[in-house]
């Protein structure tokens, strides 16, 4: 029994100490609107009009430290931009924030963006490469890769 093949992961809810930091980095610098906002505990951003792909809340969590590391918890939320351009646009306003990257790399199937939020989420932005492009072995199966990513030409195409 397998899963239906159009599932999709719909929104990811994440636990902040501070929601106005948080909205500033998943607003303020990635870009995401805030679609409904609970006073100070909670709010919900969203790409396109969607009533929201990421939550916030301070419910369980306001001025708490992030766990430390060695323990089980979210690796990372991954947010999949549609084209080369709109990677490059967030990038430009990551740098002009000042806003640090812990890596990059070409994946053969994607390109991707690594990053921290401020509460030491883990952050992947990146962009697929068109199916027809993947890497493949010569049995055709998938061979995905974890290569240096040129930062300053994606960059230069914001």
């Amino acid at each position: 029994m397998t899963i239906h093949p159009e599932t999709r992961v719909g929104h990811v809810h994440l636990k902040v100490a501070d929601l106005d930091r948080a909205i500033a980095f998943y607003s303020g610098i990635l870009g995401f609107e805030v679609t409904q906002r609970y006073g100070p505990q909670a709010a919900f951003l969203s790409a396109g009009g969607y009533h929201h792909h990421i939550g916030l809340n301070t419910w369980e969590s306001r001025g708490a430290t992030p766990p430390p590391p060695g323990h089980t918890g979210l690796y990372h939320t991954a947010f999949l931009f549609p084209d080369r351009k709109s990677l490059a646009q967030v990038l430009k306003r990551l740098v002009e924030a000042g806003w640090p990257l812990d890596g990059a790399s070409d994946h053969g199937v994607s390109e991707a963006l690594y990053l921290t939020d401020p509460d030491g989420n883990g952050v992947e932005l990146y962009r697929d490469r068109p199916e027809a492009d993947w890497p493949r072995d010569a049995d055709g199966s998938l061979s995905m890769t974890s290569g240096r990513l040129d930062v300053r030409a994606l960059l230069a195409e914001a």
